[in-house]
């Protein structure tokens, strides 16, 4: 677009697969170069948890990059926008380079993989460097790289970096395998175990539950100052899109004035499923958002609660412990306090989780299992609630490892319905007066008329007394 301000060059760091060491990688290059310059950290897809990392170690905010929640057109204003006053940005991606979205079955897949590291890459002209696991592999590194830097003409696989290479003989012909096809190899990193995350059922562990997670996090960036050329991988970043920043104010449209509500964000290790732009949005359309941690705090004096995803079952007994907590929350929805709640909302909304007494305000339970419910949903709205009009259209991600005992109740209206990949018809959520929950989580910058509607739907509830 003629006149947009050029965003800050990038790198997108991608790898051959899952489990290659691409985010131990891209948060110590995070780090590394942060202690230089400002950079801009981001992630593909709908992970929550490794932008924390990207954020601890950017001293800033980790931000996502989601095409499939958010929309294509949309990937390069939210780059521009999180990527104002740095000096460099740094994509970590999803997967390995080409993963995506699956298309439902007898579709077929035209192009890049909707939501893949590659389709963002594409789409903000970021060039890819490849992290490569050479475990149990010499010369056959070349043909790897080779076929991924040939896979598709609209990325350009600009750099590699070895990981988990074995001996200073191991690195050598490894990289001459790949130079061999005129690419450069950026560094060779050897296998070490010390500078990388403990994990669990959804992922890494978060940055508010691991102690030490500074210290892991610098480990990270003295490896790879040590074992990467960094001022050849920063002579390779680029952008080539230039486009106006995405703008939350112009996306929220009429808004309250500033400070008109205030909301209360649930957070701290149990609900820290959040995105950047969510508050951004919520300041915008006119709220205040106070941030507090049901772990251990009271309610916030507040006139709506959004309690995000996260963890809290590993955290049941202390949410149970929390009785003035629950107290207040309850007797504040009695009132009609909006609440909006994700996942780990829901679950917090529930009369009990894993045995432990929750919220009490949704009159069911959930458990953990060993399945987990995992994917891309294209649901409509199929009642109006506080957020949604009935028959609006979104694209969330469900992503867990409890179920519900019931999956609708007496009194409660199902918050959202799709279909199925066995073509069955599911409806999923509860809404019940001001009280929105559900599995489903949405990227606030897809939807922001529900920012908009929620603080309005606060502002007219008016503020009240804590604990009632």
């Amino acid at each position: 677009m003629v006149g947009a301000p050029a965003p800050a060059a990038g790198v997108v760091i991608a790898a051959t697969s899952s489990g290659s060491g691409k985010t131990t990688i891209a948060t110590g290059l995070i780090r590394a170069l942060s202690a230089t310059m400002k950079v801009a950290p981001f992630k593909v897809g709908p992970d929550y948890i490794d932008p924390g990392y990207h954020g601890l170690a950017a001293g800033g905010v980790g931000r996502n990059l989601d095409s499939v929640m958010c929309g294509a057109q949309r990937m390069a204003p939210m780059y521009a926008h999180g990527a104002q006053g740095a000096d460099i940005a740094v994509v970590e991606g999803v997967m390995g380079l080409f993963d995506g979205r699956i298309p439902a079955q007898g579709q077929h897949q035209v192009g890049l993989a909707q939501g893949s590291t590659a389709e963002i890459a594409a789409l903000l002209g970021l060039p890819v460097v490849l992290v490569v696991d050479v475990r149990g592999m010499s010369q056959s590194v070349g043909a790897v790289v080779h076929g991924f830097a040939s896979h598709s003409d609209q990325v350009q696989v600009a750099g590699v970096i070895l990981n988990k290479v074995g001996t200073p003989r191991h690195a050598e012909v490894c990289t001459q395998a790949v130079e061999a096809y005129g690419i450069p190899v950026l560094g060779a990193i050897p296998r070490v175990d010390d500078a990388e995350v403990p994990s669990r059922h959804l992922g890494l562990v978060t940055t508010g539950e691991l102690g030490g997670v500074t210290d892991t996090v610098d480990s990270m960036a003295q490896m790879v100052s040590q074992h990467v050329d960094l001022d050849a991988l920063v002579a390779l970043a680029r952008s080539d899109v230039q486009v106006p920043a995405w703008d939350p104010k112009a996306e929220v449209g009429d808004a309250l004035p500033q400070g008109s509500v205030r909301i209360a964000m649930a957070g701290g290790p149990a609900f820290s499923f959040t995105y950047a732009e969510h508050v951004e949005l919520l300041r915008a359309a006119g709220a205040e958002v106070i941030d507090f941690d049901p772990l251990s705090e009271p309610l916030p004096e507040c006139s709506g609660l959004i309690i995000p995803g996260g963890f809290p079952e590993e955290h049941c007994a202390q949410l149970a412990a929390n009785t003035l907590l629950r107290e207040q929350v309850r007797a504040r929805i009695a009132e009609g306090m909006p609440v909006h709640a994700e996942c780990a909302g829901l679950l917090w909304l529930l009369e009990a989780l894993d045995g432990h007494e929750m919220l009490g305000v949704i009159p069911t339970s959930a458990a953990m299992g060993r399945r987990l419910t995992l994917g891309y949903r294209e649901a409509v709205a199929l009642h109006d609630s506080l957020l949604y009009q009935q028959g609006e259209r979104i694209l969330g991600h469900e992503f867990h490892h409890t179920a519900l005992e019931a999956q609708q109740l007496e009194g409660f209206a199902p918050a959202w319905g799709w279909r199925a990949f066995d073509g069955s018809n599911k409806q999923e959520g509860f809404i019940q007066g001001n009280v929105h929950a559900s599995y489903l989580h949405v990227h606030p910058a897809s939807t922001p008329q529900a920012v908009r509607r929620f603080v309005q739907a606060c502002h007219a509830a008016g503020e009240g007394p804590v604990g009632r």
